[in-house]
């Protein structure tokens, strides 16, 4: 097998092979590295990679172990990045930000410990915008990702290099998260697949924020759906640490077919959301192709629309989301010499929060629930909702954001994202799915949307389209 079949493979074919000893640990690293060395130098998705021998050296002893009867799991003998908002015993977490440095943390998050413990072997991190905040993968200690289709343009966020690494095959599959469309919106930009798991499904610990932060969660990314349940049925499960994550037991990760395929549902399609929020020419007409595939399969499609001020929605995610990260970031912010490292964006968000009141917040909550209760409206005559999974195609690398759609005006660094915002509020499972390419040749998606804790049922509806579809079998350039 030469090193470029290999690394094309699905990670459930992959992770066969290698439980059969058709390809050994040490091919698939010395493959990965590899292309690493080739590609990651142009596009960026890696940073702070371990040492090529010393990976070698892990990856035989995961072949000792296979000789010896022993597997550690579907993840046995992967090689794997994790995002570098989440921390990873041996590496540093530098959240993309001067002001935090190269801390090293002394354990796993507890979704690592799982894909450890299930035979991956950590390589490096992925790389994410500063504290990952913006859909645009940049951060002055790693530099720009690059989009896998062009690199002269962006990899989305805050998932980029996840999705980019995705894309190139640099790995089998990643980890991500997703509070503004950062597991959505940068596997819509290089057509991978990505999934926002519902509430509390992926435990998010350690944390100081257990008992409150539940706008982001992490989740996983692939090249293809079946993948993407495989790694969740990784990452998910009830955990003491977290005290809001969900006990449901998920299919196990290395079962035959962790989802069946689903035919014949009724799908609502939300267009835009708002009859004002603007979208770049090119995406709806992508997006009702793909209702066309979803057609063809015996899905009813009927338009539909959120009962949601679009105001009320956008309040109560400022509000929120700027009391989240206010409260994270003030501390930074508090000393004059770290402030001035922070970027403009990070600074708007803790500046903002200072004029918060207990009223305004409990307001947004109020507000939030409304956006849930009109979803769960939805969902008494809709098995799934669609939308787009953004509003622009990837536009130029060297962008901060787009400062306008379509001739409209953008109040804020990510109001170009708020097509995702109202599925975050209700806290729902997401997954994007490619729906082809655009202007360019760049790539676009949309979301498939269930009601709470719907995750398996949302994602068998994603693989029977991603199968009738066919876009996920295309591959960049590179």
């Amino acid at each position: 097998m030469t090193p470029d079949t290999l690394l094309a493979l699905d990670a459930t074919r992959l992770a066969r092979c290698i439980a059969t000893r058709q390809l050994s640990c040490r091919e698939l690293m010395q493959a990965t590295l590899d292309r690493i060395g080739r590609l990651n130098p142009v596009h960026n998705a890696i940073v702070s990679l371990r040492d090529g021998d010393a990976l070698l050296a892990e990856a035989d002893e995961r072949d000792a172990q296979l000789a010896r009867g022993e597997r550690m799991g579907w993840l046995h003998g992967f090689p794997l990045a994790v995002k570098d908002l989440s921390d990873v015993r041996g590496l540093p977490t530098t959240l993309g930000s001067p002001a935090v440095g190269l801390r090293h943390p002394a354990e796993d998050a507890v979704f690592v410990q799982r894909m450890r413990g299930a035979g991956a072997i950590l390589i490096g991190k992925t790389n994410t915008p500063e504290f990952g905040l913006g859909s645009h993968t940049f951060n002055p200690v790693f530099g720009a990702t690059r989009n896998a289709w062009n690199p002269e343009k962006t990899a989305g966020g805050s998932s980029g290099g996840a999705a980019v690494a995705l894309a190139l095959g640099l790995l089998p599959v990643a980890d991500g998260s997703d509070m503004g469309g950062s597991l959505r919106n940068p596997a819509a930009f290089n057509n991978v697949i990505g999934f926002r798991p519902s509430r509390g499904r992926v435990p998010a610990a350690p944390a100081d924020d257990v008992f409150f932060q539940q706008l982001g969660t992490e989740g996983p990314m692939a090249r293809t759906v079946e993948d993407v349940a495989r790694l969740l049925s990784t990452m998910a499960g009830w955990d003491a640490r977290a005290p809001l994550s969900l006990a449901e037991t998920l299919p196990d990760a290395d079962a035959a077919d962790p989802i069946a395929c689903a035919r014949g549902k009724r799908i609502g399609w939300l267009g835009s959301l708002w009859p004002d929020l603007p979208l770049e020419p090119g995406i709806r007409e992508l997006c009702e192709q793909g209702l066309q595939v979803l057609e063809g399969l015996g899905c009813e499609v009927e338009p539909c629309t959120l009962e949601v001020a679009r105001e009320q929605n956008w309040s109560a995610w400022l509000r929120l989301r700027q009391m989240l990260v206010g409260g994270k970031l003030g501390p930074l912010y508090a000393q004059e010499r770290l402030r001035e490292l922070l970027k403009p964006e990070a600074r708007w968000e803790v500046e903002q929060s200072f004029a918060l009141t207990a009223a305004q917040l409990y307001q947004a909550t109020v507000a939030r629930s409304s956006v849930y209760q009109a979803f769960r409206r939805l969902f008494e005559r809709y098995d799934v909702v669609v939308a787009p999974t953004a509003q622009v195609f990837p536009f130029d690398v060297d962008l901060r954001w787009p400062e306008s759609i379509n001739g409209v005006a953008m109040d804020t660094y990510h109001r170009w994202m708020e097509i995702v915002t109202p599925f975050t509020l209700a806290g729902l499972p997401v997954c994007n799915v490619p729906v082809g390419f655009g202007p360019g040749g760049l790539p676009m998606g949309m979301q498939f949307a269930g009601p709470a804790r719907a995750d398996l049922p949302v994602l068998a509806l994603a693989r029977a389209y991603e199968q009738a579809a066919g876009w996920t079998q295309r591959r960049p350039p590179a």
